[in-house]
């Protein structure tokens, strides 16, 4: 009897499936294999490493919610922020995972693009011509996709898998969609679609687009009109739209994403969408020439259509061609659709004020090139045209190798970056903290300068500045620069912290304590910044108000050392000697290493006429700390004499004097002891 059984309308061949993605997975891993060590750079600080809500699973709530303070690039994006605190319980901030489950994403979005070609190569509308050819069409165009250095923004940059994530899911959408639309297809895979779109609205915003593409892939390759395709599929088409509900609530919740995206920002939306003819300009011409590629092109916006009119042209007329094509030519329209409702979202009226030009928005837009590519290669060259495409995917998967070789550390990206891009203040910005991390605080210094004489009113600059000159003892020129940053920004605690660190460098502990107490006004400050103002009030003499920060310095860290030997001192300073005797042995106990806390033990122990004890500290510190000696010499020598050891102590206080021929304490009290040895016949004459 024959097979009367519905045929699939795309067959099923998992073992070239298979062999598809080994190949795909290889080659990625090979151009990408570098990058398992690259630091978190840019956007990872804020989004990864200062970001307390991927520091645990439970409660969930904190996962899938993080709040402003958190990094925009997570804010709205639940499921983003769970695959970093995923990554999280399984490492820590061990980089190589993160960058793993990135190439993953990756691989796993090229191959689910192979799949779709694949199945779409067999649609009445191209399977007369390129059915065949199927196989070896879609694998190099998937590859292209996967391998080209444009991509590489998206996926070796960690916090960029917004974009890899994102795309991934869109493609799951649409590789579902078609298998639901299989004759004889199994209802899961619409559940599967919609799943899989609900959880990309969860992760960028750019997912809006994907009921949109899903609807224009059945009228062009399944059903081949719109009314065909709602009749048939209404039920799939309205769920996928659903999940724009979704959506919504996550954009409402970001709140403009921490006034990075919307209206009001100090661009307009005709100023952004100038800004975008350029940006999509140049991501055409990256497509094709991919040099320079840019890290960060920092926030230049276009404010006159004078400066973009060819570009606004060529865009012009593209759109119309796609408008066109949609109705005459609708498989062609429909990759040039791709391409426009891709980018969308990111690059039309709606501002992107911190970044208006940035290469990982071409993740998914830079697949409807690389198939029009092959097809072009195909029309022409037949076969050979194929090997083309193989041999661009193979020179594209070379220039990824190479370009992630500038992500090895921050400095090296950074100093590519402000090499292809000078004018950027923010590249300047972010490779002086790279080299101040890395040590290097004059190079640093020069590029701070160099970002805020592009852009003077740059807050962060001035204070990170102020912070590389305070690291080299420069504390004058540090404070006219962390001045500046708090007119810039008044409300900055760590700003006023560091201000009045640098004032108590130059003996103005007044005006240091006015800072402490306006940044205490602006935040809660931290144990250590406890500790600097009990330290600057003590020196202004506010004993009282001194040991009160020092109290909450020590609840706040109370396995601190040093928090106990200063407010040792300032007890010891006020009076309460027992008290003094108590904080330094905590401190003493806590770190039984620390030279200084011994030494000050043992002063406290000498003040409560405890030499013998003071002598078995100043000696161990001594001990601890050689370097040292010509001090603790004339500490010792005054415990011995406490304890009658003249000769003991007259030996001491000339070793004192030997390292340190102007210790006037060592000079005078060795006078003082051999005059009184002498008259009491304890020395020779």
């Amino acid at each position: 009897m024959p097979d009367t059984r519905p045929r699939l309308l795309f067959p099923e061949t998992w073992p070239r499936a298979a062999l598809a993605a080994t190949i795909l997975a290889l080659a990625a891993f090979v151009a990408y294999h570098g990058t398992f060590s690259a630091p978190f750079i840019f956007d990872d600080l804020p989004g990864i490493v200062r970001n307390p809500t991927i520091r645990q699973l439970w409660p969930i709530g904190d996962v899938l919610w993080p709040t402003q303070a958190t990094g925009t690039s997570v804010v709205g994006r639940p499921i983003v922020n769970l695959s970093l605190a995923l990554n999280y319980a399984l490492g820590g901030l061990d980089v190589r995972g993160y960058h793993a489950f990135n190439l993953l994403s990756h691989v796993a979005a090229g191959v689910l693009l192979f799949s779709i070609l694949r199945r779409l190569l067999q649609t009445a509308p191209l399977r007369e011509r390129f059915g065949a050819h199927a196989f070896p069409a879609a694998l190099a165009a998937a590859s292209l996709w996967t391998l080209h250095p444009l991509q590489t923004e998206s996926v070796t940059c960690v916090i960029q898998r917004t974009e890899s994530l994102v795309g991934l899911f869109c493609l799951l959408t649409l590789y579902a969609f078609l298998r639901a639309a299989a004759q004889g297809a199994k209802r899961r895979w619409q559940l599967l679609a919609v799943v899989a779109c609900a959880l990309g609205m969860a992760t960028k915003e750019v997912m809006v687009v994907a009921p949109v593409l899903v609807l224009l892939c059945d009228r062009t390759f399944v059903a081949g009109t719109f009314r065909a395709g709602w009749r048939q599929r209404r039920g799939l088409h309205l769920a996928l739209g659903a999940t724009w509900l979704l959506l919504a609530l996550l954009v409402s919740r970001a709140g403009g994403r921490g006034g990075t995206a919307g209206f009001g920002l100090g661009v307009s939306a005709w100023e952004y969408l100038l800004t975008q003819c350029r940006a999509i300009g140049l991501y055409v011409k990256l497509a094709f020439w991919p040099e320079p590629l840019v890290l960060d092109y920092g926030m230049g916006v276009v404010r006159h259509a004078g400066e973009v009119w060819p570009q606004a042209l060529l865009l012009v007329a593209f759109a119309g061609a796609t408008v066109f094509a949609l109705v005459r030519r609708p498989v062609l329209g429909f990759a040039g659709a791709w391409f426009f409702i891709t980018l969308a979202p990111s690059s039309s009226v709606v501002p992107l004020a911190t970044q208006t030009v940035s290469e990982h928005r071409m993740y998914l837009p830079l697949a409807a090139i690389a198939v029009l590519v092959v097809v072009s290669l195909f029309t022409i060259g037949g076969r050979r045209g194929l090997g083309v495409a193989f041999g661009l995917a193979l020179l594209g998967g070379g220039l990824t190798l190479r370009r992630n070789a500038d992500y090895e550390n921050a400095v090296t990206i950074w100093a590519d970056t402000v090499a292809k891009a000078p004018a950027n203040a923010r590249a300047h910005y972010n490779f002086a903290n790279a080299l101040s991390a890395a040590g290097r605080s004059t190079a640093a210094i020069a590029h701070y300068k160099t970002a805020l004489r592009l852009e003077p009113r740059y807050a962060a600059a001035h204070y990170n500045l102020g912070g590389a000159l305070l690291q080299l003892g420069r504390a004058g020129e540090a404070v006219p620069h962390y001045e500046a940053a708090l007119r810039l920004e008044p409300g900055s605690a760590d700003t006023h912290v560091n201000l009045a660190a640098a004032l108590i460098r130059l003996g103005r502990g007044t005006e240091a304590v006015q800072h402490y107490e306006a940044a205490g006004r602006s935040g809660l400050l931290a144990a250590e910044e406890q500790l600097r103002f009990g330290r600057a009030l003590a020196e202004i003499g506010r004993l009282d108000d001194a040991l009160a920060r020092l109290r909450e310095a020590q609840r706040l860290n109370p396995r601190h050392a040093e928090t106990r030997v200063v407010l040792g001192m300032v007890l010891s300073a006020a009076g309460r000697g027992p008290e003094a005797v108590q904080q330094f042995t905590d401190a003493v106990t806590m770190d039984p290493a620390d030279a200084g806390a011994r030494a000050a033990l043992g002063d406290a122990l000498i003040e409560a006429d405890r030499p013998a004890e003071a002598l078995t500290h100043y000696e161990t510190a001594l001990r601890l700390q050689p370097g040292q000696a010509a001090m603790l010499n004339t500490s010792i020598g005054n415990a011995l004499i406490r304890l009658g050891r003249v000769a003991d102590a007259i030996a001491h206080y000339e070793e004192a004097l030997r390292l340190n021929p102007g210790d006037a304490e060592a000079r005078r009290n060795l006078s003082t002891v051999r005059a009184a040895a002498q008259r009491r016949g304890l020395l020779k004459n």
